[in-house]
Order: structure tokens, then C-alpha cells, then sequence
């Protein structure tokens, strides 16, 4: 534990090329458990962490914030899906947290960057043009990236939109004015092709959660991304 702002400052601008990011699943992770499966994917090579929680109580979801946190020990980005309050605790507990990302029906962005401080990094789930139309509007720095998606259907997110696809998130990319980093059902294969349309990192709940061995899988996922090519 024990962050500092520098630690967070500095998260900010390692978010614009986040590579493989790991969204926490509980019930995909299993018996093996959030933390491990963090820690095997960071050992694995991911250094993009967001924690999402929707149905734990808030001690539980803090607890786990700060298990995440302390098992990343400083090797990875830590963001807390949608609650800032989470975050906030966090912070103060000083766990090595930094940011949070938030979705459309959450707090505003602006309102979320007022309460998180100017060095927190703010993520922002976007896929329209209408969703870009309103970010155009928010004061320079509100937020570092957007997630957009999903790409394939995916049970982890079943009210999700449309499916985008690798063309339709290359043309939503092309148009974001912020690093972009591709979720939802995204696939081994989809990496490479994904990170040539524009993505700036590749965010995945099943493909680490759910995998036998979450650390060589996190790896697989890596290589395919570094290299740049479809795996």
C-alpha cells in the first residue's frame, strides 16, 4: 500500500498505452478468487487492473480494492469500476489505487474528476457519436481514456449494445479524440487486429478469469498484443 500522488500522476499517462487490461469477474475467477487471479495476471504481464464489483456490499467491494491492490504491489494500474466512493476510501487508506472508470448512467464525468483530484485517472465507457459529441464539451483533462465496446456479445455484459466489431470499433477510434481501449467478448485472435484498428489496450474478463491458468493465458495475451499482429 502507501500511494502517493506521484504514483497516480504517473498512472495517468501509462493508461495511453494500457495493453492488456483485466476486468475483474468474481464468479468467473471461481474458487481460485479475484486476488489470485490478479496476481497471476500480473504476473503474466498485464498492468491494467479495473475491480468491478456490481452486487457486493460496500465493504466487500472496498476489502477486495484493497486485496487487489496489495497483491498488483505496485506493478499494475488499479482502477475501481464505478464507485468512486470505493476509490475515495481506498486513497485514503493509502492503497496503491488509481483511478476509477465510470459508465454513462454513473456520476458525470466532470463531477468524478472534481471528487477524485486532478492526478486520478477517470476512464469513461463511450461507443456513440453522440457519447463523443458530449465529451467535446467537458473541460480539457476530465478524462484519460475511453472504453468502447463491446466487440463481440458477451454474457459478462448482458445488456450491452450493439456489437461494434473490429471495423466498427476502428471507425469509433478513429473519431475518439482519447486513447480508446476495446472491451467486451474479445477474443485471443482479436487482439492483434484490434490493436491495428486503433486500440490503445485490449480489456478482457473471461479470457484471464476464466482460464485454467490465468498467468499463461494473461502471457498469451501479451505476446499477441506486443507483437502487434493477429494471433
Amino acid at each position: 500500500m502507501k500511494a502517493g500522488v506521484a504514483d497516480v500522476s504517473r498512472s495517468r499517462e501509462r493508461i495511453r498505452s494500457s495493453g492488456i487490461y483485466l476486468v475483474t469477474d468474481t464468479l468467473l475467477c471461481g474458487p481460485r478468487g479475484v486476488v489470485e487471479t490478479v496476481r497471476a495476471a500480473v504476473a503474466g504481464g498485464v498492468e491494467t487492473i479495473q475491480v468491478r464489483e456490481k452486487d457486493a456490499s460496500a465493504a466487500d467491494f472496498y476489502a477486495l480494492v484493497l486485496a487487489v491492490a496489495e497483491a498488483a504491489a505496485g506493478r499494475a494500474t488499479v482502477l475501481v469500476d464505478d464507485r468512486v466512493d470505493i476509490y475515495l476510501a481506498a486513497r485514503a487508506a493509502r492503497a496503491d489505487v488509481h483511478g476509477v472508470h465510470v459508465g454513462q448512467k454513473d456520476l458525470p464525468a466532470e463531477l468524478v474528476r472534481t471528487l477524485v483530484g486532478p492526478d486520478a485517472v477517470v476512464g469513461l465507457t463511450a461507443n456513440t457519436t453522440e457519447h463523443l459529441d458530449a465529451l467535446a464539451v467537458l473541460p480539457p483533462g476530465t478524462v484519460d481514456y475511453l472504453g468502447a465496446g463491446v466487440i463481440r456479445p458477451t454474457h459478462t455484459k448482458p445488456d450491452h449494445p450493439e456489437p461494434l466489431g473490429v471495423e466498427g470499433f476502428a471507425g469509433f477510434a478513429a473519431r475518439a479524440p482519447l486513447p480508446v481501449v476495446a472491451i467486451g467478448g474479445i477474443l485471443h485472435h482479436d487482439v492483434g487486429p484490434l490493436r491495428a484498428a486503433g486500440a490503445t489496450g485490449a480489456a478482457v474478463v473471461s479470457a484471464i478469469c476464466a482460464a485454467a491458468d490465468p498467468q499463461r493465458a494473461a502471457a498469451d495475451l501479451v505476446r499477441a498484443w506486443n507483437a502487434g499482429i493477429p494471433a
